[in-house]
């Protein structure tokens, strides 16, 4: 699995390698993959009724998702822009229709080894984007709950997986205040060193 080694290096992706992919409905599902974390299965199933483009959310039934549950996924304003330019063309209820009419994508591996070799992250897999997703919200800051309704989860123990990434802000904000303290202590020092060595100048006078 792919989490902090990788996370930098997926999103450095160059999005000219995207643009110039020869199929745009797999470069696009691509993206959508990396702006919202979701699982391949979901994306490739999804259908126009399940968004709500003004509101920006996508809700997806209960059959599609692992959990068999029903999810809101908010979109961000990046999603919705190519969200946006594909229902404008499309002409399906998928949004990633397949050859086979009345059927969607049914796999896009073949096109992201195609795509990865180009951006020379040769071992990185689909499913890595979504843990990228995962593991840079969780190093903004944002709590594992948050991450964990995002990506899904019904258990906490799921995103668990994520959370030394979480203790790195926690980190940087403690020895932010430890360096901080120590400062303030070597100029409080240094200041009654100088005190004291005034005193000395005065009394010698």
């Amino acid at each position: 699995m792919c989490l902090t080694e990788c996370r930098s290096s997926v999103l450095n992706v160059p999005w000219r390698i995207l643009e110039g992919y020869h199929n745009q409905s797999v470069a696009n599902a691509i993206r959508l993959l990396i702006l919202t974390g979701s699982r391949t299965g979901e994306m490739l199933k999804a259908t126009w009724d399940q968004f709500d483009l003004k509101a920006g959310v996508w809700t997806k039934p209960a059959h599609t998702t692992k959990q068999r549950k029903l999810a809101h996924h908010p979109l961000s304003s990046q999603a919705r822009d190519i969200l946006d330019i594909m229902y404008r063309y499309s002409q399906s209820q998928f949004l990633f229709p397949g050859k086979v009419d009345g059927q969607s994508f049914q796999d896009i591996k073949k096109a992201w080894a195609s795509i990865r070799l180009r951006a020379h992250l040769p071992d990185v897999r689909i499913h890595d984007l979504r843990h990228t997703y995962a593991s840079h919200l969780v190093s903004s800051g944002l709590s594992l709950s948050i991450v964990g309704k995002l990506l899904g989860h019904t258990q906490a123990a799921t995103t668990q997986r994520y959370a030394h990434l979480a203790d790195e802000p926690l980190r940087e904000a403690t020895e932010l205040f430890g360096s901080g303290l120590i400062n303030q202590k070597k100029l409080l020092i240094e200041e009654s060193g100088l005190m004291i060595s005034s005193r000395w100048y005065v009394h010698q006078l």
